[in-house]
């Protein structure tokens, strides 16, 4: 009886395992139905629902990350072959996810390390002729970028030159200035040093000019005492006439 029971057991479970199976078949085949027509986001939501119902699906846990990939999503696209890699043993499988992790890590401008994994790819899987193409065009755009980044340091060089000697060219015309800045002040200095000794030399001759110079008013009365003192001679002069001439005439009386 308990013989019976076991077997009744183990004929449900493969009958359960195999419609699980038919289940994740028909979401992979619809995911990978929306995937051709490009309806990326949809194809996603089917492989996970074929991983739902087998959780060791490899081809769903692959056509996962190739859906991510096709919508940008290259981080969440590179965790899914990523970790797919750490446990697959086949060597073609292995080929083909180290592949995609060179592209995912290529997209991302990661381009080293996209090259070591699509030499990793051709380790496993040497015949490929389509990582050897990766695998070289990865090699150019490092050699692209190693160039572009000599040229910027070149132009970083040639321009810190050229500011230096700028700076130089600069520096001689600001001490240029500088010297007829001072040339220009010692001029002026001296200039006004001249015009305060001319201003000192005029003020000490001022005394002696307003000296000699009288006042309109002052010369009016200098010359009515000099016209008063002339009245005054001419009446002494005439005072002096008058008195010899009557002692003449007196003269004259006492000779007769």
């Amino acid at each position: 009886m308990n013989k019976y029971i076991a077997l009744f057991i183990g004929f449900l479970c493969l009958f359960s395992l195999d419609a699980a199976a038919q289940k994740e078949r028909k979401f992979i085949r619809k995911g990978n139905g929306l995937f051709e027509n490009k309806n990326f986001q949809d194809s996603e939501n089917e492989y996970r629902k074929a991983l739902d119902k087998d959780i060791a699906s490899f081809e769903a846990a692959f056509n996962l990350g190739d859906a991510l990939y096709k919508q940008k999503k290259y981080d969440e696209a590179l965790e899914q072959f990523q970790a797919l890699a750490s446990k697959e043993t086949d060597p073609q499988r292995l080929g083909i996810l180290h592949h995609n992790i060179g592209n995912t890590l290529l997209v991302n401008k990661k381009i080293d390390e996209s090259i070591e994994a699509y030499k990793q790819s051709l380790r496993h899987f040497p015949d490929s002729k389509e990582t050897k193409y990766n695998l070289e065009y990865a090699r150019k755009m490092k050699e692209k970028e190693e160039q572009k980044k000599k040229q910027n340091k070149d132009q970083q060089n040639q321009d810190n030159k050229d500011n230096k000697d700028k700076n130089k060219d600069k520096n001689k015309q600001d001490q240029k200035n500088k010297d007829q800045d001072k040339k220009d002040q010692g001029k002026k200095d001296q200039d006004k040093k001249d015009q305060d000794k001319k201003d000192q030399d005029k003020k000490k001759g001022e005394p002696e000019e307003q000296k000699n110079k009288i006042s309109q008013q002052d010369a009016q009365r200098l010359l009515k005492a000099l016209e008063n003192d002339e009245k005054k001679v001419q009446q002494k002069v005439q005072k002096a006439k008058a008195k010899a001439q009557k002692k003449k005439k007196q003269k004259i009386k006492k000779d007769w």
